[in-house]
């Protein structure tokens, strides 16, 4: 379907990229919060993104998807957007795995809405690089070698990177029950 209106893009109709938009964006919107947090900076690379997209449309190779290509543009975007922030350190320093609980296990007896704020609360906590990794992997169901084409890392940095972000996840869900338990009881 997306050929259909590449095709119609690239022969003068520019109308038919709105289709493009309406299809792309909410994943692409994730992807660029997943990096940057901020509502009003992930709305503005997404504009960037989709007009650069739109602008190069002619170079898009069809050797992958065309939203494998959206994403790239949008997570290249994020990252160039963040470096000029200068907003984040990312601290590399680990404790030790706890592997006796499985990470999302206290997660998963909420309800839906509330896996929804726990887990946003807590991906908004992460560095940049390991939300994306996990909204990737986890919330959009992608494999490992989608994960590659779409932010053009390698396997064994995804896969490190996806090692740690499990890590930082428990432990920060972990901090965030705690807090919410003993607001709870005051």
């Amino acid at each position: 379907m997306d050929e259909i209106y590449i095709q119609r893009i690239l022969d003068g109709d520019s109308e038919a990229y709105r289709f493009l938009i309406l299809k792309y964006r909410d994943m692409a919107y994730s992807i660029a919060m997943s990096v940057i947090k901020n509502e009003f900076d992930a709305e503005e690379i997404l504009q960037v993104s989709f007009a650069k997209a739109f602008n190069n449309l002619d170079s898009f190779k069809r050797n992958s998807k065309f939203s494998t290509w959206l994403y790239r543009i949008v997570i290249n975007e994020s990252f160039k957007s963040l470096k000029k922030q200068k907003a984040e350190i990312i601290d590399f320093k680990e404790t030790p795995p706890d592997y006796s609980i499985d990470i999302l296990n206290p997660i998963l007896k909420l309800e839906e809405e509330d896996q929804k704020f726990y887990l946003n609360k807590a991906l908004k906590q992460m560095p940049a690089k390991e939300c994306l990794i996990l909204r990737l992997f986890y919330l959009e169901e992608n494999s490992i070698e989608e994960v590659r084409e779409i932010t053009g890392w390698s396997v064994s940095d995804i896969k490190v990177t996806l090692f740690r972000a499990r890590i930082r996840l428990k432990q920060i869900l972990t901090e965030v029950f705690k807090l919410d338990k003993k607001a709870l009881y005051k």
